[in-house]
């Protein structure tokens, strides 16, 4: 059984973009928006070097980590070949325009 927190409005998030947040253990969550208004949440910490995904540029489904460029994938967390990694990923439901995380 999830325990969904309310994060945001979909409409808080930038299409495409992102929204950073904590959950209640200190962890930080990045919320992502892709231009299709699919939305995805990863750690807010790239597998490489530790870099905000919050803060990197979000295109189609990934994310590029603003350190080192690493392509990251919304959906799973993997990094995208040749890079090898993976972010925390956590579900994401929408509900009358409001999103929410299970934790």
């Amino acid at each position: 059984m999830n325990n969904w927190l309310k994060v945001c409005g979909i409409e808080d998030i930038p299409r495409p973009g992102a929204r950073v947040g904590v959950d209640g253990r200190g962890t930080r969550i990045a919320i992502f928006r892709t231009s299709n208004d699919e939305v995805f949440a990863l750690e807010d910490k790239c597998p490489h070097k530790g870099g905000p995904l919050s803060q990197g540029i979000v295109f189609g489904d990934k994310v590029t980590c603003p350190l080192h460029g690493w392509s990251i994938c919304l959906e799973s967390g993997e990094a995208v070949a040749p890079d090898k990694g993976c972010a925390r990923s956590y579900l994401v439901k929408v509900e009358q325009g409001t999103i929410y995380l299970a934790l």
